[in-house]
């Protein structure tokens, strides 16, 4: 989910001094540290203020026995932050690697974004934003262990040193961390620490395996929809169809009937609409339950929208300029020598995420516990306390592991959330967990926004651009949510045009607008959001220009690169050298693909070596280059990247779309909503530019550039350009 314009736009507040906060550690052994920095951006007005904690929970517990156990603020959603974050705090905690655990935090004020001010995942900041305040957990914990360390040995501290686990004093006296643990306690927390230099680091910037392997590849990981408690209840939903329709008839006798089933009730739905709850013994019985409804919805004044008809008035909408994001003159483009105009069209798309939602609450009236995983904690936290008219803090929220989630467990309404509310609101004394199958979350989910472009472009024949006009359609994900004051700007919701502005090409006379378009389609941020259609057009653009001008892509793309496009031209340069593009010989029957974007702030650049098979493209092999600047765990964005391609090498493929016909969607499973699967997987060579600057994202980044690339390659070896997402079937 991209939020770099939130930072952007966010308002800054006066900043206090940092807080450091520590509290005993249970059972009184150890030593426990935390910290909050006062945001400096916010979401909304009950945010400008900054956030008063008493009773934190810590970031961190040494124990008496060594171990180091590390509470992680942010979701890991298979991202890898229970690995990262721990890694910069291992790092200058000075701890031995091998006796660290971690732990997802509790939804809790404490664990807020330090920028963002609100408890979350997105944006590809998990690390970004926790660089800092993480490293500085781990050097004030050091301090006050070397303090302690040298109180005993009545000695300077600063003549005290620490490694894997252990201060040696000034005559060779060794104390570990956890027999000193107790008395750091006891001792002031530190202002200031001097964090080490990118020079002395032994764990950050290591190969590290993921904390959670060994859980993961046994089958012992618990994931969210793996929670079984004492007395729980399942409940399914039946939503309305299309979006916004109240029951008009409910038949609920044969559900009834069927042993198990406890309870069938409704409540509100989305967009002013309606669902029938069946709560029962366990998710089998809820299922056929639910299945055994007999509903027929009332759909008065409901839109019905059909995917042919929205593409029609899209397609319509963007023959003529929106509500501005820039301002030029286009006027040169009529006289240019050359002139592309082309219409991209791009459907929606479901996250599809492998575990579909869920979430378990326990509602015993006067407090509720909450197990989850979401992307925004804080959210659903007070979207769940709105519900059942409870303080926030009377809502313990547990986040669970999750099995993917590419943006969808981010609603900015919180309204599957709400949903769970409702239903222990209604079971109140009995646990209950509110499961979707795979068919609810694809036919009734959030969905990236459908997209049609059209741009003008007009340049000369040695490619100099005089003139480009870039018009949008599609749907706003932020209008009307917590996010619009801070994310639409005069009417331009920024997840819209992300990825244009930001292409690090200089182009000149660049008029770029949009138009809001309205559907009964509910719409969501997806794994790298604007970035997933607008770097499609930018990038098959720049390609076609240089090839209609007879020059190398990478060559062009080069010399188009403005002065703040350091990061992708270092990017870029480094997948060419390490492909062989232009020196080695490819097979017969195959071309290469090159696009380069940047978003997230990282810049990822794609060489890719493509043939066709019965008029689809086969990606044999990608060669990636990679600037997020340090790279805290390279296997963790290997990971993030090779997972990046197969994802967006999946919006390439038939099928992988999502139509509707009279309000309904036609897609409910993967056997009609099609991912990659292991035969379209190629083999993905990373390589990563070296930096010591601040880390940046990668869990969005890898993928728009992907399906430009393949769709360079395939114009390369046909001359045909495909203009639209997922591609149809082309011929050599």
């Amino acid at each position: 989910m991209s939020l770099e314009s939130l930072v952007a736009n966010s308002r800054p507040l006066k900043q206090s001094r940092r807080k450091f906060l520590k509290t005993s550690a249970v059972g009184g052994a150890g030593l426990v540290l935390g910290f909050f920095i006062p945001g400096l951006g916010r979401i909304a007005e009950a945010q400008a203020v900054a956030l008063k904690i008493s009773q934190p929970n810590a970031f961190l517990r040494v124990g008496a026995d060594n171990s180091v156990v590390v509470q992680v603020s942010k979701a890991d959603i298979g991202q890898g932050t229970l690995t990262a974050l721990p890694m910069l705090l291992a790092e200058e905690l000075d701890c031995d690697w091998s006796n660290v655990r971690a732990e997802l935090a509790k939804g809790e004020d404490v664990f807020r974004d330090p920028v963002f001010g609100m408890q979350m995942v997105g944006g590809s900041t998990s690390v970004a934003h926790s660089f800092q305040q993480y490293r500085e957990v781990g050097a004030r914990a050091r301090s006050m262990l070397v303090a302690a360390a040298a109180s005993e040995w009545k000695v300077d501290p600063a003549s005290c040193k620490t490694a894997k686990g252990v201060i040696t004093g000034p005559r060779g006296q060794r104390l570990s961390y956890g027999s000193v643990a107790n008395a750091a306690m006891l001792l002031p927390v530190p202002d200031k620490v001097q964090l080490k230099d990118p020079k002395q680091f032994t764990i950050i910037g290591k190969a590290t395996p993921r904390l959670d392997t060994a859980a993961k590849s046994s089958g012992q990981q618990k994931f969210g929809i793996d929670l079984d408690l004492p007395g729980m209840k399942v409940a399914m939903l039946a939503r309305a169809v299309p979006w916004g329709a109240k029951i008009g008839k409910l038949d609920d006798s044969a559900a009834k009937a069927i042993p198990g089933v406890r309870k069938i009730f409704t409540i509100p739905g989305i967009r002013g609409g309606q669902s029938v709850v069946v709560v029962a013994d366990g998710y089998w019985i809820a299922k056929k339950a639910r299945d055994a409804l007999n509903i027929e919805w009332d759909v008065s004044g409901v839109e019905q929208p059909s995917s042919e008809q929205l593409f029609a008035s899209y397609r319509e909408a963007v023959m003529k300029p929106g509500t501005p994001a820039t301002k030029a003159d286009v006027s040169a483009l009529a006289a240019s020598p050359k002139i592309i105009d082309a219409i991209f069209e791009f459907p929606y798309l479901a996250h599809a995420p492998m575990e579909p939602l869920n979430m378990t609450l326990h509602f015993s009236g006067d407090a509720c516990t909450v197990w989850a995983g979401s992307q925004f904690q804080s959210n659903d936290r007070e979207a769940i306390a709105k519900v059942l008219g409870l303080a926030p803090a009377k809502v313990e929220f547990n986040t669970m592991m999750s099995g993917g989630a590419f943006g969808r467990r981010a609603l900015p309404e919180s309204e599957n959330a709400v949903e769970a509310a409702y239903v222990a609101k209604a079971m109140r004394g009995t646990p209950v967990k509110i499961m979707y199958a795979r068919e609810d979350d694809i036919k009734g989910g959030y969905y990236r926004p459908m997209h049609v472009h059209r741009v003008r472009i007009g340049y000369d024949a040695h490619g100099k651009i005089a003139a480009w006009e870039h018009v949008i359609a599609g749907q706003s994900i932020l209008g009307g949510s917590p996010f619009e004051s801070s994310m639409v700007k005069d009417g331009v919701d920024s997840t819209m045009t992300e990825g244009v502005l930001e292409s690090h090409y200089a182009i000149p006379n660049l008029a770029l607008s949009v138009h809001n378009m309205k559907a009964n389609v509910p719409v969501l941020w997806y794994r790298s959001v604007g970035h997933s259609h607008n770097a499609f057009v930018m990038e098959t653009l720049v390609d076609e220009i240089a090839r209609s001008v007879g020059r190398d892509p990478v060559e062009y793309r080069a010399s188009l690169f403005d002065k703040s496009a350091k990061r992708s031209k270092q990017a870029l340069e480094l997948a060419v050298a390490r492909s062989g593009y232009g020196k080695r010989k490819l097979p017969a029957g195959q071309a290469w693909g090159v696009a380069v974007h940047h978003g997230f702030n990282t810049s990822i650049a794609y060489v890719v070596e493509v043939s066709l098979k019965d008029g689809k493209p086969q990606v044999h092999r990608v060669t990636a280059g990679v600037h997020c600047n340090m790279a805290i765990n390279p296997r963790t964005i290997e990971a993030q990247i090779q997972g990046g391609v197969v994802f967006g090498i999946s919006t390439t493929l038939p099928g992988n779309e999502i139509t509707l016909k009279n309000g309904v969607v036609q897609q409910s499973n993967f056997s009609d909503y099609t991912p990659a699967y292991m035969a379209s997987c190629p083999q993905v060579d990373i390589h990563v530019v070296p930096s010591a600057d601040a880390p940046t994202g990668v869990g969005e980044p890898p993928v728009p550039p992907i399906a430009p690339a393949i769709a360079n390659a395939v114009a390369a070896l046909t001359g045909k350009r495909l203009r639209k997402l997922p591609f149809d079937a082309v011929k050599a």
